[in-house]
Parts: C-alpha cells; structure tokens; sequence
C-alpha cells in the first residue's frame, strides 16, 4: 500500500509539471502537454501506437531548461480527436505536426518519436529539413513489416473488446509483457492512456480504427531527404530494426549515428531513462556545435 501511495504521487508530480494546451488542426483539435521554456529550443515529441503524451512525463522535464518541450497526443490518442474517417496512416499523422508547428510558428526543431512516432518524426524531417535541426528516433526505422502490423491490429480488437476490471489489472498485465519498466512508468501509462467505458470496464484512450493505418509500412523516399543529424536508439532485445536495414540507414544517411542498448526492448526510453538520456544528450551536444 505505501509503494502504491509513493507511485501515485509520483504521477501526481509529473503531471503538475506540464500544461495542458490545444491547437486546431487538419480539423481536429490536437492537444498536447507543454513543459515550459517557451522562447527556447522547440523539442517535440511523438508517442508510439497507443501510448499518449503522458508516457513521456518521466524523461520531459530533463530537457525543459534547455527546450521548449512539447509531448503531443497525435490523433486518435488520449485527449486529441479521432479522426472521422479513420485516417491514420503516418502521413496523416505528420499533417498534424505539421499543423501544429506552423501555428505555433516553431523552427529550428528537435523532432523525438519513439515506435509509430518516430515514423512521424523521420517523415517530418525528409519533409521539411529547413525546420528541423535533429531528429531522434527511438527504435524504429524507414520500414514495418506485415507480420508487425498484423500482428497489432489483432491485439488492438482482442483488447477492445475484452478490456480490463480495473486500472490496477491493466498495470499488472502491463508489467508481465514489460518487466524491465519501472512500476511508476508503467502506472502512469495505465493511469493517462485509459478509460472507463460505460459498463465500468477499463479500455486504452484511443480510436479502435487507429489499426486502420497500423500498415505495412516503407518509409524510405523521405528518410533520404532527411539533412539533419539523426540517431537511432535501439533495444538489443528488440527486431524492429534489423541489421541489414542499419547497413542501409548508414549507407543512404552519412550524417546517421545508430546505438543499440543491449538487453532492452521496444521502449528503452521506458526501460532504462538514465542511460538514455545519456546518449541523447551526446547526441544533442553534438547538433549545437
């Protein structure tokens, strides 16, 4: 009871250390988590499939002294609007930021997307290089295969459908697939990436037609136009980026640097935050010289 108090306040603290804000976008309205520092640096950053801005409460605020930090529900996740027609495909996501970055009239970027969101950030950044100053994509690459996409979309109707009794049910299954994440992490994603439906069952906070765009995938005619410098962090553990297509990244982008943290998974952000931020920050050292 008393760890479980601790978690709680925990997330209570990260919470209170961002605001909530919206823009109109694409005819959506988009809401993101703004940290503060506004005048610096923007550094926006972009969720995976079915996680929401706050799954980045526990690492935004390291950078809020430096950046202009901004987390963003993309659409169809927590607090944003679902899209109509179910356009989700990663270029409809990139509209958006897109959307967002010119009302908020937001250069010189640091684009940051780990899984799907990083998708975004690489197409982004091919798109529009006179924006963006570094890109940090975080265990994901230019393609995703169908075994991949499939293989969501079947969880993501299994997980409608049945949902959870409670928050507490949702975080220890979350623990059981993520056993490496810290309870607090993993709470918090439990907590701000979930609701309750009317029959009191707990389901995520997202559009079930969020599969509709969770595609095969190959996103490399735009990872070629990427001009800034780039970083991959990779799970060891994981396969999402495979070794031939790492060759190829380095290949194709000559200014790329490409980690790989042993032992971790899809999410190493989540996993390991201290040695991650380390390598983030060398990263981002490097792009001010």
């Amino acid at each position: 009871m008393f760890r479980l108090l601790i978690t709680w306040l925990v997330i209570s603290m990260l919470q209170g250390q961002s605001v909530d804000r919206y823009v109109t976008v694409n005819g959506l309205r988009i809401h993101y988590l703004d940290f503060g520092g506004d005048g610096r640096q923007p550094l926006i950053m972009l969720h995976g499939i079915g996680r929401v801005a706050h799954t980045f409460d526990h690492i935004a605020s390291h950078f809020n002294q430096n950046y202009h930090v901004l987390a963003v529900d993309m659409r169809g996740h927590g607090d944003s609007d679902w899209d109509p027609k179910a356009a989700y495909l990663v270029e409809d996501y990139v509209k958006d930021i897109e959307g967002l970055a010119q009302q908020l009239r937001l250069r010189n970027i640091v684009i940051w997307g780990n899984s799907t969101g990083g998708r975004v950030a690489q197409v982004f950044a091919g798109l529009h290089p006179d924006l963006v100053a570094a890109v940090i994509a975080e265990d994901v690459g230019p393609e995703r295969p169908r075994e991949i996409a499939d293989g969501f979309t079947s969880r993501l109707k299994q997980e409608d459908e049945k949902g959870w009794a409670s928050e507490d049910e949702l975080f220890a299954q979350l623990k059981t697939g993520s056993p490496r994440t810290a309870d607090e992490i993993l709470r918090a994603y439990a907590h701000f990436g979930s609701k309750k439906r009317p029959d009191g069952r707990v389901i995520w906070k997202r559009d079930p037609g969020i599969g509709n765009g969770f595609v095969p995938t190959e996103l490399w005619r735009f990872v070629r136009q990427i001009k800034s410098p780039i970083i991959y962090v990779l799970g060891g553990r994981s396969t999402i980026v495979p070794a031939a297509t790492q060759e190829e990244l380095r290949k194709t982008l000559p200014q790329v640097q490409i980690v790989t943290m042993p032992g971790l998974g899809h999410y190493p952000s989540e996993e390991n935050p201290k040695d991650f931020l380390a390598i983030v920050d060398g990263f981002l050292a490097k792009t001010k010289r």
